[in-house]
Parts: C-alpha cells; structure tokens; sequence
C-alpha cells in the first residue's frame, strides 16, 4: 500500500514538472524568455505559485535540450541561437524532411494523411486568431506526426529536436505582422499535394515552407520587451533574475 502512494505522489510531480515544462517551452519559443537572460528556478517558481522543485527539474531537462544552461549559483541562461545556428538547422531539416516527404507521399496511405487535415486546418486557425501557443502545438504535432508515417522513430526524434533548437523568436512580431497565416496555410497546400500522389510537388512545397520558416526567423528576432511575461502553467510571470534569490 505504501508503495502505491509513493508511486501516486511521484506520478503527481512528474506531471507538474512536465506542465511546467510545456509553459516554459512556450515561452522559450516564442520569445518571451529571452535569448542570452539567466532566470532562478525560485523565482520562476514564485510566479508559478509552486515550489522550486519542479520547476528545476523542467529547467534541466531544457538545458539537456540545449534550450537553457546552467549559470552556477545563479539559475539558467537562455541559449541564444545566431543565424548560422538557423542556417545550419534549415539545411539538416531539409535534407532530411524533404526527401521523406517524397517517399511518404508514395508509401503512406490516403486515410493516414487525411487524419492530418483537422490538424493542419487548426494550424491556420490558430494563426487567424492569434493563437501563439496553439498554433506552434499544431505545427509540432503536424510535422512530427506526417514524418512518423515513415515508421523511423528515430527520425521523428532528431527532427523534434532540431526544432526545439532552432525555435522560432519574436512570434509575436510576426502574429503583429499578419505574416503567419500564410506560412500556416501551407500546410494545406502541402498534405494536398501528397493526397493527389505529386510526390514531387510535394517534395518542393516542403521545400518552400523550410525557407519560409527560415525568412521569418530572420524577420522576427526583434526580441519582446522586457517586460514579456511567460505563459500561464498554472500561473505565471518570467522575471529576469539579475540578483538571484
């Protein structure tokens, strides 16, 4: 019995750590952390009403991530990515998934990609209404889940990486731009392609979308002001740790 609710009481941390993991990723890629910034896990942890723990925890699986890097006795500091880091993930990218893209195309069956289509519609929805989280949870689950229709797992695994490092900064300036609606709605034009069997116009499309992708890197890397604030886990205020509790 006892066992049970020590199993209870870790399962119960892990989702907490995991929740705060999510809200800092979000924060990470859009741009409300901010590149080169050392933030405390206790003063993190304050804005989330929770404890330290946690919050620690979810810090260090980012920096295993290579998305933050412990600053002794002062917190984490968000890694900054430059525009050869971007360049050099866009061309890995696109050796990779444009050619899986091909191939899936041929192999995959129509209903497989057709269970895609709620998924790329929420991404253009999501950008319509300036739904920043939503729309790069969308496209996450979009890509990740066309290229698993490969049935190589671990390619699934490097690409997922490869975006969490070259995440996308200043998203906001962009939602403000109008220009992430086009970018979304490519996605519809790709899992189009693959349906009528073009297997090349596919490869091409995705082609397009990664220099697309890569332009509004380029475009949004105004970082946000100062004062950004971090999205809710259950609650939260990133605060910029200069004298770290």
């Amino acid at each position: 019995m006892g066992h049970l609710k020590q199993k209870n009481l870790i399962t119960t941390r892990e989702r907490l750590r995991d929740q705060v993991g999510h809200a800092l990723r979000a924060a990470l890629i859009s741009g409300e952390l901010r590149p080169g910034e050392i933030y405390s896990a206790p003063g993190l942890a304050e804005d989330f009403g929770i404890s330290a723990t946690p919050v620690r925890e979810a810090m260090l699986d980012l920096a295993r991530e290579g998305l933050v890097e412990p600053v002794r006795n002062k917190g984490f500091r968000v890694t900054e990515v430059n525009e050869r880091d971007l360049d050099q993930y866009t061309e890995i990218r696109s050796l990779i998934e444009v050619p899986m893209i091909g191939r899936i195309t041929r192999t995959a069956a129509r209903e497989d990609l057709e269970v895609l289509r709620p998924v790329a519609e929420e991404i253009v929805r999501a950008a319509r209404d300036h739904d920043l989280i939503g729309y790069l949870e969308a496209d996450r689950r979009f890509h990740l889940s066309l290229l698993a229709l490969s049935g190589n797992d671990r390619l699934v695994e490097t690409v997922g990486d490869l975006r969490k490092r070259s995440r996308l900064y200043g998203l906001t300036t962009l939602d403000e731009r109008d220009q992430l609606t086009p970018s979304a709605e490519e996605h519809i034009e790709l899992l189009d392609l693959m349906l009528s069997g073009d297997a090349k116009a596919a490869e091409r499309c995705m082609a397009r979308h990664l220099g697309h992708v890569r332009s509004l890197w380029a475009e949004g890397r105004t970082p946000p002001p100062r004062d950004a604030r971090v999205p809710a886990a259950p609650r939260t205020r990133a605060t910029t740790q200069k004298n770290p509790r």
